[in-house]
């Protein structure tokens, strides 16, 4: 049979236990030095009374006299007895310089030679010794009796019983025994309950336990790849995780400083200072899209924020290209719907016997079709570009708005350098053109034209301008912040206000740069230019040119 080993004592327990050892310790050692110290003082309040007793019997003019009678006993005893009395010693014995008793306690001590010290009194010096009488250990004072002319005639010893002052220490231990229990007891009582609060904030969990617990805590904060940040009452930084430093692109130690001063975007700034919780809120990072919860702690009053952040980089990627292909098969379905239109003319044609006709109609609408991809291809060779521009040309048709290449551009295929990645080209220039799109729709000429070329082999320049309203001036600065729209929200979709944020994001993260120029467009409406660099050391073909913009 296996039996279970005990499961150690709590931090609270083992503290508590430690600080009741610590605690009696404490008390104990109080206790005894008072002790000691209390008995030495009492020794020494016992000898300075014994000289006081001493000092007055010697100075006592009675008893010069009666040192110079014939029979000093008889005159000196009873004198002797009434002093131990009255001043409360145990003894008051006078003798003469040889040290033969004239007084003692008990009588038959009288005439025999005094037990203990002389030799100073002898020399004129009063002191005080602990010696062992014929009453047993006691505390005494001897002094000389002088005459008038200086002449020792005699010498007085009066003390006190070491059992008698320690009798008087043992009545100051009691009360100092008691309170030293009292003291143990309300320090007992104190420990225990600032333990039993300890108990609850630790949940009876013993160092160990803790020590684990820290570390399970510690390694989990780390391997979670979702971003974590505590911020305390004052939106400080109290701890941050290994994927909240990625999402937000801070290297320097953070902890402890204000969210204000972390140089994050203002709109991401303002959702982590809101004391309102965020739910999914989507925010853009230097080179992320992170999708931003925040859930403040209270407690009557702010104790401070925990903030969750998930990267949604690839998730809004994927989003933009579903919208992409729901937008391709919007018009392929319409496109189909049309052809099937186009063939039933043919084959109408074709049953009515007008075959010449029904050849020449099936050709001219090959040959719009194929001029149309001529046109793009011949102009930017880069095909996923390529492709691009006729997916989204075909889009633009289907709302009513003409998509077209300018005679400006050229771009070759092989110009792009491979650090230039195809999905943050379509990043840029299919939310360019969505957004142009959106402002051309409805126009009296809805148009969007679209100019790409490479700029001295150096740079590549992207430019899509619309016929729509155009930019306000006081919209220039703006249009490229997150949640930024002229337009409602979408019912059930992503909202507004990211597009043009996501492409600044994509411009920035190359190096480029991304502008708008109000209402300087052909067509009237607003034109946005983004000028990438192209590294050095790539071949640009020879077709390429630095054609510069007419606008």
């Amino acid at each position: 049979m296996r039996i279970p080993r005990p499961r150690p004592r709590s931090l609270a327990g083992q503290l508590f236990a430690m600080q009741a050892v610590l605690i009696a310790v404490v008390v104990a050692g109080y206790a005894l030095f008072t002790y000691v110290s209390d008995r030495g003082q009492a020794e020494d309040a016992a000898g300075r009374q014994a000289m006081a007793v001493a000092r007055s019997v010697a100075d006592s003019p009675s008893v010069r006299a009666a040192a110079r009678a014939p029979d000093p006993s008889s005159l000196l005893q009873p004198y002797a007895l009434r002093v131990m009395r009255d001043a409360d010693v145990d003894f008051v014995t006078i003798m003469d310089p040889k040290g033969i008793r004239w007084t003692h306690p008990d009588p038959t001590q009288i005439g025999r030679h005094f037990v203990g010290n002389t030799a100073p009194a002898l020399r004129g010096i009063s002191f005080t010794e602990t010696y062992t009488g014929t009453l047993g250990p006691s505390v005494r004072a001897v002094t000389p009796i002088e005459d008038d002319d200086k002449r020792i005639v005699g010498l007085v010893s009066a003390g006190i019983k070491v059992e008698a002052i320690s009798e008087r220490a043992r009545g100051q231990l009691t009360a100092l025994i008691g309170v030293a229990a009292g003291a143990l007891l309300l320090g007992a009582v104190g420990t225990y309950v600032i333990n039993a609060r300890l108990r609850r904030h630790t949940h009876g969990m013993n160092a160990a336990e803790l020590s684990r617990m820290h570390d399970y805590h510690q390694a989990a904060l780390h391997a979670v790849r979702e971003g974590l940040l505590l911020l305390d009452g004052q939106y400080r930084v109290a701890l941050i995780n290994d994927g909240g430093r990625e999402l937000l692109g801070v290297t320097d130690e953070v902890v402890g400083r204000s969210v204000a001063d972390l140089g994050l975007p203002a709109p991401l700034t303002g959702a982590l200072l809101s004391s309102e919780p965020r739910v999914d809120e989507v925010h853009l990072t230097a080179d992320r899209v992170v999708a931003v919860n925040t859930s403040p702690v209270s407690g009557g009053e702010h104790r401070g924020t925990i903030v969750t952040l998930r990267d949604v980089t690839e998730l809004q990627s994927l989003m933009g290209e579903l919208d992409s292909e729901r937008g391709f098969t919007q018009a392929l379905r319409s496109q189909a719907h049309e052809a099937a239109n186009r063939l039933h003319t043919v084959v109408s044609l074709i049953e009515l016997g007008r075959a010449e006709e029904a050849v020449d109609f099936a050709t001219a609408e090959l040959e719009l079709a194929q001029a149309l991809t001529d046109q793009v291809v011949a102009a930017v060779a880069e095909p996923v570009l390529a492709a691009l521009l006729l997916g989204k040309t075909a889009q633009a048709n289907e709302r009513g708005v003409e998509l077209v290449v300018s005679a400006d551009s050229r771009l070759d295929d092989g110009v792009l350098p491979p650090d230039l990645p195809a999905r943050d080209l379509v990043t840029i220039l299919g939310n360019l053109i969505d957004n142009a799109v959106d402002a051309a729709q409805g126009s009296v000429r809805g148009r969007v034209t679209v100019t790409a070329y490479a700029e001295g082999g150096s740079e590549l320049v992207l430019k899509v301008a619309d016929s729509g309203p155009g930019v306000a001036p006081a919209h220039a600065d703006v249009v490229f912040q997150r949640g930024f729209s002229t337009k409602p929200s979408e019912p059930g979709g992503r909202g507004r206000g990211l597009g043009l944020a996501l492409v600044r994001q994509a411009v920035q993260r190359h190096g480029g740069v991304l502008s708008v120029a109000v209402a300087e467009a052909e067509d009237g409406g607003a034109e946005f230019e983004v000028r990438l660099p192209l590294r050095r050391g790539v071949d640009v073909a020879a077709g390429a040119t630095g054609v510069t913009d007419e606008h």
